[in-house]
């Protein structure tokens, strides 16, 4: 996967709007979305969300790896999906780090939910995120307007809620050569979420790493495919792009499914 993808959407961005930390390396960081808005009215939202580190207040710039690798899952989803009324958000988080009890990433996800639910009150939000941002989408999901998740070589353990995915349909993909990330810890929170969520798959990746370089068209088919079939699945509309989820990925399939 490259991160020099050329974006020839035109997009419009929204800046945050809440007061800065009075102090700190990430003094005056601002989160961002770029916002790719569907050809006619928006009948679902996809928000992307990146991966970071464990702690840092360094401001996150676009020319970092962690928001540029998501670029590539956000103009597919435009592409497929913008022509039949799915707007794509993507945030740039203020800061790189988690920062613990702070949970600098989720506090920039719920802004951005709120931005979404006044521009679009009442319409279907698909989470899609990697690493710290796979975390995040999920620590997020209760937000009413959410129906579906994906984390991508999510960072998990033990403590990772699982209520808050309640009713959503989530998809987990992790490879097994992760030595960023813990696959045991995703397949343990994918087992411990049945029957919380309405449906649950795992996604092993033989020989994939935590940056998605190796086998990256099964990435991108799996984490898009899964979010245009449940915004087809509302929508009334069928997708290319969800053949190839259907054959890899088939209804009720056991944990894991390792391809």
């Amino acid at each position: 996967m490259t991160n020099d993808v050329e974006d020839t959407t035109v997009a419009r961005r929204k800046t945050d709007d809440r007061e800065s930390p009075a102090a700190g390396t990430g003094l005056g960081a601002r989160a961002e979305l770029t916002i790719a808005d569907p050809a006619g009215p928006t009948r679902g939202v996809a928000l992307v969300l990146h991966g970071g580190r464990a702690d840092s207040f360094q401001a996150v710039r676009g020319r970092h790896l962690s928001p540029a690798r998501m670029l590539p899952f956000a103009q597919a989803l435009r592409n497929e999906g913008g022509p039949q009324g799915l707007a794509v958000w993507t945030l740039r988080n203020r800061y790189r780090g988690w920062n613990g009890p702070d949970m600098s990433p989720v506090q920039d996800a719920r802004w951005a939910l709120a931005q979404i639910s006044r521009e679009h009150p009442g319409v279907p939000v698909y989470l899609l995120g990697h690493s710290m941002g796979g975390l995040t989408a999920l620590c997020v999901a209760d937000d009413p307007q959410v129906v579906a998740v994906v984390a991508l070589a999510p960072w998990l353990d033990g403590s990772t809620p699982a209520e808050r995915v309640a009713g959503r349909r989530v998809l987990i993909v992790h490879g097994s050569e992760d030595r960023w990330t813990s696959p045991k810890h995703s397949l343990a929170y994918a087992r411990r979420i049945e029957g919380v969520a309405e449906s649950v798959d795992y996604v092993s990746l033989q020989g994939a790493g935590h940056f998605m370089f190796r086998r990256v068209r099964l990435w991108n088919a799996l984490a898009n495919g899964f979010i245009l079939d449940a915004f087809g699945g509302s929508a009334g509309v069928e997708f290319r792009g969800t053949g190839i989820l259907r054959q890899v990925l088939p209804a009720a399939a056991k944990l894991p499914v390792v391809l």
